[in-house]
């Protein structure tokens, strides 16, 4: 199946689009829905501007819609971008929902009204055997935390095996969603198999407000893998 995939630059889209692209579908083109709102109930919203290298790095055409980021009224900006993917002849639509009902909901209600098929592969997956999975396959890093257990020093910190062994330990202890879903943290994927360079970070500010924080990348180049 022709898709477009629905991609933040963290882990979830991430490793969705390549399961979809090891299932044999073609990914035609990318999708970057972009709020000015930190709070966004649909949306990553940490570093959504490194989708640019993202698309640079696989090869594809990215489709940026901007969002105020505000609930419900952020969908009309997610079905404009699905009217966009829709227009360059896809079937579906590839996107990271693991366990966030909400989101998976709204994604599949849209797709519907557009004529668009729904593809997420992770959804529904236990979560602490998928996040090994990113471990192994993914080069990601952790740019977001805001949950008991996280601290700064969780910032720009490499999602490998030992510390998914530390957010397990964090969801027996605290309950803290072992993918994140909870909004716990968020990810920036470097490197993924279909990347033709990787990402690497130059420039970025750890940034502390109460009891969260955010790693802002302020500069990224491409390089050789």
């Amino acid at each position: 199946m022709r898709l477009a995939a629905l991609v933040s630059g963290g882990k979830d889209s991430t490793y969705s689009m390549l399961l979809a692209l090891e299932a044999g579908h073609s990914v035609e083109a990318l999708l970057s829905v972009r709020p000015s709102n930190p709070e966004s109930y649909m949306f990553q919203t940490q570093n959504v501007h490194l989708t640019d290298l993202f698309a640079e790095s696989c090869g594809r055409p990215l489709h940026v819609e901007p969002s105020g980021g505000v609930k419900e009224a952020e969908l009309e900006d997610l079905r404009r971008a699905l009217v966009w993917a829709r227009g360059r002849g896809v079937e579906g639509v590839v996107a990271g929902a693991v366990a966030s009902r909400y989101q998976y909901e709204r994604l599949v209600r849209l797709c519907g009204e557009v004529g668009l098929e729904p593809v997420a592969p992770l959804w529904g997956r236990e979560p602490i055997g998928y996040l090994r999975e990113v471990a192994a396959r993914l080069e990601a890093i952790i740019v977001h935390v805001a949950a008991e257990g996280l601290g700064p020093d969780w910032l720009g910190r490499r999602l490998d095996a030992g510390a998914v062994e530390e957010l397990v330990a964090l969801y027996r202890k605290h309950g803290v969603h072992p993918a994140g879903e909870g909004g716990e943290y968020e990810s920036l994927v470097l490197d993924a198999p279909f990347f033709s360079r990787r990402i690497r970070v130059v420039e970025a500010d750890r940034v502390w407000r109460g009891d969260r924080g955010t790693l802002e990348v302020r500069r990224a180049v491409l390089e050789p893998k």
